[in-house]
């Protein structure tokens, strides 16, 4: 046993477009920046952390990740409500974004991919509301925007609300890791 602890500090990914990026990461997940070293690095915030994450800026030719590599599959951002949940998917929405939107029980997520394939995910933790889960169980019954918005009850585990945004918790999204070699 360790005589340590550790928390995740921050994500450092790496990018093909410095600007880019800032634009969507600051435009879509709320994120400020509060660093930036010449068009090399970029450091972002949501919080009080000097950074949240790293973006490190390779060129427009630098390859993607292979689909099926090993490595980080996505990058997670809690959010703390429904409404705040709702927010970030109808930003996506009208920007264009493609998303794959599921309930796990356990917290309510959506998926999608930033202009370089990087996978992300926006979720809120329904563990402690009242149609929510204290343990994940394979759950991902799809979500649509009604639901989202609070207008449509559940219909049912797995209904297919869209067959293209399924994410067998959602890879075959459009959009999802698309730019992926």
């Amino acid at each position: 046993m360790n005589d340590f602890h550790v928390t995740l500090g921050h994500a450092h990914l790496k990018v093909r477009d410095l600007e880019r990026a800032i634009s969507f990461y600051t435009q879509f997940l709320g994120l400020r920046l509060t660093e930036r070293v010449g068009s090399q690095f970029a450091f972002l915030s949501g919080g009080t952390l000097h950074h949240d994450l790293a973006l490190q800026a390779l060129g427009s030719a630098a390859p993607g990740t292979p689909r099926h590599a090993v490595g980080l599959f996505h990058l997670a951002f809690e959010v703390p409500d429904r409404q705040t949940f709702a927010a970030a998917y109808h930003a996506l929405d009208a920007g264009g974004i493609p998303v794959a939107a599921v309930d796990h029980g356990i917290s309510w997520a959506m998926y999608f991919a930033d202009p370089d394939g990087n996978g992300l995910e926006i979720y809120w933790d329904t563990r402690h509301e009242p149609h929510g889960a204290q343990t994940w169980n394979g759950r991902s019954d799809l979500l649509n925007a009604q639901r989202i918005d609070g207008v449509a009850a559940p219909s049912g585990p797995n209904l297919v609300v869209n067959p293209s945004l399924t994410r067998d918790a959602g890879e075959t999204a459009p959009g999802w890791r698309e730019t992926r070699a």
